[in-house]
């Protein structure tokens, strides 16, 4: 798998998990980085998985 954030491939890092706000903070999808006053924000959907697919 492809690495979101460098180019290179997935190592596992975790890093593109964390929250851009709060570089402390493992991302729970709050979206209050794209609700930040601008007028143009947009984020890119890579990859959608079902509740079977969690598992």
């Amino acid at each position: 798998m492809e690495c979101l954030l460098y180019d290179r491939e997935c190592i596992n890092c975790g890093e593109c998990d964390m929250c851009d706000l709060e570089p402390t903070k493992f991302c729970d999808n709050c979206g209050k980085c794209i609700d930040t006053g601008s007028e143009y924000r947009a984020i890119q959907i890579t990859e959608i998985k079902t509740e079977e697919e969690k598992v």
